[in-house]
This record gives structure tokens, C-alpha cells and sequence, in this order.
């Protein structure tokens, strides 16, 4: 009742005009509710959430086999600002190097209302040191961008980590 007079729209219409469902579209609001003034915060739909939380997930627990059977067999890996492959088995090496990394923690968040993970530094979890971006073709991976190289990205975005 209060959202109907605040937003004008009932938790349905929201989740309807947003794609998404009620549930999700609560916890954003909720979300909301508890962040800073000027902090955006995206809805997005459930379907993108829930790939790139199961990513994040994956990549948390070290599972990159399962990461690496989600990938299209024409995936693109473009670590900006230094090379760019193509190509499932090209991009191996990636998922190798983080494997070995442990000053990693990674979590899931938005990145200009895009899915996104967030990727910390052990000792500062505050605020991300830098990001990584996917994009999905027929529930494959097709694209990964990771700005671990050009993490002066995160100054001119605007970024919020969710639960």
C-alpha cells in the first residue's frame, strides 16, 4: 500500500513493467531503501541475475570446469586493455591464473545496471579493485570482459554490489 503511494505502482505492476518478479522486484526496493541517496540501483531480469550469480558462484568456489562447460566454442575473452582471444580452448589459461590467485574475493553486483562480478582485494572489501562483465548467447557464455588490467574503469561507473 505505501509502495502504491509512493512509486504509484503496485510490487505486480513493477515486477511487470521491469521484467522481472515480485520477489525480485522487493529486494531491490528493499535494496533501495537502504542505500545511500545518489546510489543507483538496477533491476534487472531474473534470467540475467540468476546467470550471473551462478557465475560469481562458480568462480567463488573455484569451479572453473563447470565455468568452462558453459562456454560457446566461439567465446571472446578480452581482458581490457591488454589482448584479446577467441576461442574455448584459447582462453584456458584464464581460469588457470585464477585458479592459482588466492588475494581474489569475488561477489556479485551491477555495474551500470548490467550483472556484473565484483572482484575485491582480500584485505579491502569495501570497495571493488575492479570488475568483470559476461554476456550470454542461447545460455552460453559468448563473451568475457575483465578489467582487471584497466581498473580505473571503476571510477567512471556506477557500481553496487548485490546480495
Amino acid at each position: 500500500m505505501i509502495l502504491k503511494e509512493v512509486l504509484g505502482h503496485s510490487i505486480d505492476e513493477i515486477a511487470n513493467i521491469t521484467e522481472c518478479t515480485p520477489a525480485a522486484a522487493k529486494s531491490a526496493l528493499r535494496q533501495l531503501a537502504q542505500t545511500p541517496a545518489g546510489t543507483r540501483l538496477p533491476l534487472m531480469h531474473d534470467a540475467a541475475r540468476q546467470k550471473m550469480a551462478a557465475f560469481v558462484g562458480l568462480f567463488r568456489a573455484g569451479d572453473f570446469d563447470a565455468i568452462r562447460a558453459m562456454l560457446a566454442d566461439d567465446v571472446k575473452l578480452d581482458p581490457v586493455n591488454r589482448f584479446k582471444w577467441e576461442g574455448r580452448d584459447k582462453i584456458v589459461p584464464y581460469f588457470t591464473r585464477y585458479a592459482e590467485e588466492t588475494k581474489w574475493r569475488f561477489a556479485f553486483g551491477a555495474v551500470e545496471g548490467r550483472p556484473a562480478m565484483l572482484v575485491f582485494e582480500s584485505s579491502a572489501m569495501e570497495k571493488p579493485a575492479y570488475f568483470v562483465l559476461v554476456d550470454w548467447r542461447d545460455g552460453q557464455i559468448s563473451t568475457i570482459r575483465d578489467f582487471l588490467f584497466a581498473p580505473y574503469a571503476l571510477e567512471s561507473v556506477d557500481w553496487v554490489r548485490l546480495g
